[in-house]
């Protein structure tokens, strides 16, 4: 059964029977002793018996002379030091260091030797009696005596300063003696150091760096500043390295930092003409990642780049979605925001090492001057609309994937997503209405970035145009493969658009030529006795043709045109000249819509086909169009495309703001459904925040509409007020 007490390591015991001993014994032994340790002090060891040395010290233990001992042996080892005392002390200038570290590699060789005579003695008596070991006592001895004697304190510390500035200031010093020296001082103790050494060595360094950084933040410019303050501080850490305690290092550096960085920081941040705004105008990357670097050690020093930064591209934001000449091409205004969203995604991932606080600071100013211009989410999709037109041209399908995914980003800035896919479904329809989309694969990669980042309700629609595509080429098909009778007719090619799934607008069908009225009457029975139920609605606005052309010097010519430039030359068949009066009441197109039709026709170079008296860009009632007979081209298929104007007019913009904010209704309505179904009773403010929340990845929901539509709901009884809280409402089930 084991007890619990502890167990007990092995002793030394005296001998128990009595020794008779010489009077003289310890005068005789010490005086060995004695003289043992002077040889030794005086590089005169060789000759020594360490053995019999040995046994003297133990037997003077042994015969209970170890205090007698312990006290000469102090006496003795401090009359020699005081010996080095003199020494070092008389030692001038640049000999003073190399006689103190001769001195102190002599004692450290005594301290060796003497420790392993006296070994008994530290292991018994020294233990027993809690005395300092005979090592550490003759550390003890030589601080005393030697490093912190009047004489040679102050001096020591002024001549490793002095050297440590002379170096700071470009001298080659002794870095062996410095090294040597100051490891002595941290073999003394910690305490030794830091006191004697490394609290002053702090200080005069702090007014060093104080002095320098008055002297040069006044001539130099932020990045010539900033890569002195970044060579000081590496020089510093590398002295550290070399010859101070490795703990050192985070205390100069903390020096270096506060009185260069630290007490300049908002002044180097703003300086003129080099500060941080000019950095990020100039792409300066090696400068603002060392700004990065150095600021990163300053108290909220990243805070404040980061501040300056928000405040930067904010303004520039704002004077770009702001400027009316900027306003004028939708295209090069996207361009441009995506061209400062990749300046500043590279600023932050070379130089703020990809920080997430400067990517977010950097998201929320983007959000911030986007939604400044309330047409935005236009400019954008007119932006995607060139792209998926023209984009296999310009670049192959990676490019074109890269530039979508960044417009992405663009797109998810914006606050009003639905004003946006309003627009897209309106430019999309046109891209495949008129065949002109790049690729489908870009298309529908599209719908995939929207989906994923909206949801499949945002898309739904979108995905419907596609859907029907098919379908009408099916339809054709077979509308020819059960129609036998159609030789004699053009041949045509129906877009069958769902009602809701397309944008399209009531418009005025306007007077086709008979041969196309025939055929697509034809289709009309076709179509409409193998769909039930179904309604058809030609869409004259937005279809095309291609019809054959002989000109009067005999040149022969393919024409895609729209179904209105058709309309109108048709007329030509039977017509040589006709005025624009006779050509409206014939085709019964829209005078706005026709008028451009006709510049399109007569006044675009190259492709006029038609002449008009008299040639000048406006249209006027009375002006006359006639075949134009010297017609050239050297291609046999000509294109005439119709001059539109490619951003909205103010009615339209006006009239789709309109739509926008009808549909938002019953969104809004059913998300305060949503809300007080599940909650039941909640009070005004509440449903506010919760409508804006859940509405929010669509668009930023109006307070004063969230309000009419919560009376439109309690009038149609789904809500009812409170009757004692008028600001609580309940649900009513």
């Amino acid at each position: 059964m084991m007890n619990g007490q502890k167990k007990r390591g092995p002793r030394i015991e005296p001998f128990r029977h009595r020794v008779e001993t010489d009077p003289k014994f310890f005068d005789k032994s010490w005086r060995k002793l004695h003289d043992a340790i002077r040889e030794i002090y005086n590089h005169n060891a060789s000759g020594l018996s360490f053995e019999e040395l040995y046994r003297t010290a133990y037997n003077m233990v042994l015969h209970k002379f170890g205090p007698k001992l312990y006290e000469k042996l102090t006496e003795n080892m401090k009359e020699h030091l005081e010996e080095m005392r003199t020494c070092v002390e008389a030692a001038q200038g640049g000999l003073f260091l190399e006689e103190l570290e001769r001195k102190w590699n002599d004692h450290n060789k005594a301290l060796t030797m003497i420790r392993d005579i006296l070994m008994y003695m530290d292991r018994t008596y020294i233990p027993t009696n809690k005395k300092t070991p005979v090592f550490d006592l003759g550390l003890e001895l030589w601080r005393d005596t030697i490093v912190r004697s009047p004489m040679i304190q102050g001096r020591l510390l002024d001549t490793l300063l002095e050297l440590i500035h002379r170096e700071r200031t470009g001298e080659v010093i002794n870095r062996c003696l410095m090294r040597t020296t100051t490891k002595m001082l941290m073999n003394l103790g910690s305490s030794v150091y830091q006191d004697d050494f490394e609290r002053p060595f702090l200080e005069v360094s702090a007014s060093f760096y104080s002095g320098e950084s008055q002297q040069f933040i006044d001539c130099y410019s932020c990045g010539d500043y900033l890569r002195l303050a970044e060579r000081r501080l590496n020089e510093e850490s590398e002295r550290v390295s070399q010859y101070m305690d490795v703990k050192t290092n985070e205390k100069i550096t903390a020096v270096v930092v506060k009185e260069m960085l630290a007490n300049h920081m908002q002044r180097l941040i703003h300086m003129e003409n080099s500060g941080l705004v000019n950095m990020l105008i100039e792409d300066r990357y090696e400068d603002l990642t060392r700004m990065y670097t150095l600021f990163n050690h300053v108290p909220d020093g990243l805070t404040a780049i980061r501040s300056v930064m928000m405040s930067h591209i904010k303004d520039t934001g704002k004077s770009l979605v702001t400027d009316p000449e900027r306003l004028k091409d939708p295209v090069d205004f996207v361009q441009r925001l995506l061209n400062e969203k990749d300046k500043y995604d590279n600023i932050i991932n070379v130089s703020f090492n990809s920080d997430k606080s400067f990517l977010n600071a950097l998201n929320s100013s983007f959000e911030h001057f986007i939604n400044l211009n309330n047409r935005s989410p236009e400019f954008i999709s007119l932006f995607v609309d060139d792209k998926l037109r023209k984009g296999v041209k310009e670049a192959n399908e990676e490019d074109l994937e890269t530039v979508l995914d960044k417009v992405m980003m663009l797109f998810r800035y914006l606050q009003e997503k639905d004003l946006f896919e309003k627009y897209y479904k309106q430019h999309l329809a046109k891209r495949l209405l008129s065949g002109k989309t790049a690729s489908d694969d870009s298309e529908r990669s599209m719908l995939v970035k929207l989906k994923t980042e909206c949801g499949y309700q945002f898309t739904s629609k979108l995905e419907g145009m596609f859907t029907d595509l098919k379908t009408s080429q099916d339809t054709t098909q077979g509308f020819y493969a059960s129609t036998s009778d159609l030789a004699d007719y053009p041949q045509i090619s129906v877009q069958i658009l769902t009602t809701g799934s397309w944008p399209t607008q009531p418009c005025n069908t306007c007077n086709l030529p008979p041969e196309i009225v025939a055929v697509s009457e034809k289709f009309r029975s076709y179509y409409l006795g193998t769909h039930n139920g179904r309604r058809l609605t030609w869409q004259t606005n937005m279809g095309h043709a291609d019809i054959k052309a002989t000109f009067g010097n005999g040149s022969k010519h393919e024409l895609n045109v729209s179904t209105y430039q058709m309309c109108v030359l048709m007329l030509f068949n039977s017509s040589d000249v006709l005025t624009y009066r006779e050509i409206e009441q014939s085709t019964a197109i829209p005078a706005a819509d026709l008028k451009r039709c006709l510049q399109s026709l007569a006044l675009v170079k190259g492709k006029q086909v038609l002449r008009k008296e008299p040639m000048s860009r406006d249209i006027a009632d009375d002006d006359s169009f006639c075949v134009n007979d010297k017609f050239t081209s050297k291609l046999f298929k000509v294109k005439i495309g119709t001059v539109v104007a490619q951003k909205e007019t103010d009615p339209e913009k006006l009239e789709t703001r309109q739509r926008v904010e009808e549909d938002r209704k019953p969104q809004i309505e059913a998300a305060i459904v949503r809300i007080m179904k599940s909650r039941r009773v909640l009070d005004h403010n509440s449903i506010m925040t919760e409508v804006t929340k859940q509405l929010q990845p669509r668009f930023l929901p109006n307070p004063v509409v969230i309000k009419k539509r919560i009376e439109s709901l309690i009038e149609r009884e789904f809500l009812e007020r409170d009757k004692t809280d008028r600001k609580m409402y309940r649900y009513l089930a």
